[in-house]
């Protein structure tokens, strides 16, 4: 009968040491799939970010201006038979008729922008981001309404002459061969709210709201992780329907702002600098980040950061017919 024998020591460890460099492979790969998971992951949700908020924004300014069925741009109120008074917590941009309805003085303005220089801005914003951009947008929706009125919307009625500005509430003003067009009041800024992540730790997330004029003007976060936005006007300084070039709103004119006379609004380039929501704490950032006229310099951070830019053309930018 042959005699069994065992493993060395010698072999025993030999045997361990490969078994070890064998498991530090498998362990090294798994964690490198892993880091590039949360990397996709990380890259994929920004992308989505960036692209609804750049559809919303296009969305609104194509179709700014936009005043249903009447030819003439709506410059003043005096082209309308009824405008409402202001709504609660009126949001008044610059110029002397820049709110919700237009009025008698000056140019009633449908687009309008500004870059924050303090967290407080138009009356009824307390906590807009400096160094972002605000816009502000006015139209009427781009179908004729012909569902019931809701209470707290207004809309424009309105045929080829004249129009009425009028609150879901009250019976729509008498006129004659007239359609129904909601209408809308927009402002887009950038805040910075606070997410607690775990008992002791929080964090800052910027976010994209949106004021929506309803009975009252309502202020909410619309796209979270949206952490700048910039805004270049194309601007037609010789009425020929081509854009001469981009300017900021911190170098518009009033006459610009104004859109028309001499010099008219056809283009909006816009700068979406997109930010993930959770830091990596293995990730620095340092990046400089092109947003037009300016940068932004991540802070030696832990958040990775995507730019998104896209041109609308104003299709009541040379027109006064909606196309």
């Amino acid at each position: 009968m042959k005699k069994q024998q065992g493993f060395t020591l010698v072999e025993i460890f030999i045997s361990l040491m490969v078994g070890l460099v064998l498991l530090a492979g498998v362990l090294s790969v798994f964690v490198g799939l892993k880091t590039t998971a949360s990397e996709t992951s990380s890259f994929g949700s920004m992308q989505e970010t960036g692209r609804f908020a750049i559809s919303v924004l296009t969305e609104d300014l194509m179709r700014q201006g936009f005043w249903g069925d009447m030819i003439n741009p709506l410059t003043h109120s005096h082209l309308l038979t009824d405008a409402p008074a202001a709504p609660t917590g009126e949001c008044i941009g610059g110029g002397l008729n820049n709110g919700s309805f237009p009025l008698q003085e000056g140019h009633f303005r449908s687009l309008w922008g500004m870059s924050a220089t303090t967290a407080s801005a138009l009356g009824c914003i307390d906590n807009a981001k400096i160094g972002s951009d605000i816009l502000q947008v006015k139209r009427t929706i781009s179908a004729p309404h012909t569902a019931g009125l809701v209470a707290g919307n207004y809309y424009l009625i309105s045929n080829m002459v004249t129009g009425a500005i009028f609150v879901g509430t009250q019976a729509p003003p008498p006129i004659d061969n007239s359609r129904i067009w909601e209408y809308q009041h927009h402002i887009y800024y950038i805040s910075e709210d606070t997410f607690n992540q775990n008992d002791t730790n929080q964090t800052s997330i910027p976010s994209l709201n949106i004021i929506t004029l309803a009975s009252t003007l309502n202020d909410q976060p619309l796209i979270d992780g949206v952490e700048m936005i910039r805004f270049m006007y194309g601007i037609d300084s010789d009425l020929d329907g081509v854009v001469n070039g981009f300017i900021s709103a911190d170098n518009m004119t009033e006459a610009m702002w104004d859109n028309t006379g001499t010099a008219r609004i056809l283009a909006v380039k816009m700068y979406v600098l997109v930010r993930d929501i959770l830091p990596d704490r293995k990730y620095n950032n340092t990046t400089v980040y092109n947003l037009g006229d300016i940068t932004f310099r991540a802070q030696n951070d832990n958040y990775r950061r995507m730019v998104f830019s896209s041109t609308v053309s104003l299709h009541n930018g040379d027109v006064e017919v909606w196309q």
